[in-house]
């Protein structure tokens, strides 16, 4: 089996479940390395929505990882064969570990075109059906540094049926297997890491034979899948991944699909997740948003930065927030297009460092939205994205000290200063 570096290293385990680590080995040629918990860095064709790759490296302490989707590249397999040398050079990514996944986690995938031989993704042309070989045609002409395999992953829905959701698990299994089988026979694919996906919906028994059996084949780590916002109730989540979790590797990382919402990923990594997409910024800044929620749990006042009052983020003229719907606001962010923001000169979020909330202010923001200029996009991605990747290294912080509650309360908006 190609590939084989990946390995994670755990120095902390924090109640048996929540993991705190490093990712090494990651890559062609071994040199990079990830810290879980933590999230790859999402992207649009490899490239973060509104950012150049100028803009988005004036941005610290951004992931190693870059994530790339198949629904967005497979209109464009023939061009990559013809262009022979993989997608990173041919996006202008340099430094960086390439995974590819099936779908873009932050685009709705219509459901209802699986078949026992084929999966589907939506391009900008519309549905693409894709099999198993030209599944690994494809991967061979993106030719990133892990990826993985295909899946059924139609059963998300709480009203699947037992045998919906069986033969989900089987159909992924079988995948699973073809892929496996074409990638040691693939030269393009040499030194590239197989992750394979866990499926079963809401039924315990069928997510155990899933993990399971995904764990006796030779894969790297294991992507969870179904379990996306609004899939299921919280606890029916965090108790089906903490009982997966029990049945998967210690020594292998686990990829959570399809969630970014930061109390959803605090949840998950008490139920043993290690990585996350980072699709979450992106989602606010198309709303006209702003991430904004504390994640300082230290105890020195003196060190209390990135506090935000989240009254100001839930107080929107309906009165009610939904949660379960992927395309509404949530509390962890305020809307700058809201008139009150129309004269208040303060930065997005007082005492971050990234180059919007340093040079603007909020009545710019406001500003440029309700004008529909283009830049609005950019500041707040600016931003999002530095203050989601902040609040991953806060998570790893707060694990090494054992202070994973305090930080909890903080980001929850349970303990005030």
């Amino acid at each position: 089996m190609a590939g084989g570096r990946m390995k994670l290293e755990l120095s902390r385990v924090v109640q048996g479940k929540s993991r705190l680590g490093v990712l090494k080995g990651l890559g062609r040629t071994g040199k990079h390395s990830l810290e879980v918990p933590g999230c790859l860095l999402y992207t649009h064709l490899g490239t973060v929505p509104h950012l150049t790759q100028d803009t988005l490296h004036t941005l610290s302490s951004l992931p190693s990882v870059t994530q790339v989707s198949l629904s967005h590249v497979a209109e464009h397999q023939e061009v990559l064969e013809e262009f022979k040398v993989g997608f990173r050079k041919f996006a202008g990514l340099h430094d960086t570990v390439l995974y590819c996944s099936l779908h873009d986690p932050a685009a709705p995938c219509p459901t209802g075109y699986t078949t026992n031989k084929t999966v589907s993704v939506w391009g900008s042309g519309g549905r693409i059906e894709v099999t198993a070989a030209k599944f690994m045609a494809l991967q061979a002409a993106v030719q990133p540094d892990w990826y993985h395999s295909m899946a059924d992953g139609e059963t998300w829905q709480g009203n699947t049926s037992r045998k919906r959701v069986r033969k989900s698990v089987d159909r992924t299994l079988a995948h699973l297997d073809e892929c496996l089988l074409a990638h040691q026979k693939s030269r393009e694919l040499d030194g590239v890491e197989v992750f394979g996906v866990v499926e079963g919906g809401d039924i315990l028994d069928e997510r155990l034979r899933s993990a399971r059996e995904t764990a006796k084949r030779p894969v790297a780590g294991f992507c969870l899948d179904g379990f996306q916002t609004g899939a299921m109730d919280s606890a029916l989540r965090a108790q089906l991944m903490a009982a997966v979790a029990k049945e998967l590797p210690e020594d292998k990382p686990r990829l959570l699909q399809g969630v970014g919402r930061p109390d959803e990923v605090l949840a998950c990594v008490e139920a043993g997740v290690d990585l996350f997409e980072s699709f979450f910024p992106f989602q606010v800044t198309e709303r006209g948003c702003a991430l904004s929620f504390s994640f300082d749990f230290s105890p020195d006042p003196e060190r209390a930065v990135l506090e935000q009052d989240h009254v100001e983020a839930v107080a929107e003229p309906n009165g009610e927030l939904r949660v379960d719907d992927q395309t509404q606001m949530t509390r962890f962010e305020i809307s700058l297009k809201d008139e009150r923001y129309r004269d208040d000169f303060r930065p997005l979020v007082e005492g971050c460092g990234c180059y919007c909330c340093k040079n603007h202010q909020r009545a710019y923001l406001h500003h440029l939205l309700v004008t529909n200029e283009l830049l609005a996009s950019v500041l707040l991605m600016i931003h999002n994205t530095a203050h989601y990747h902040g609040f991953f290294g806060a998570l790893r912080e707060a694990l090494a000290a054992d202070q994973l509650d305090l930080l909890k309360r903080r980001v929850l908006s349970e303990d005030k200063k």
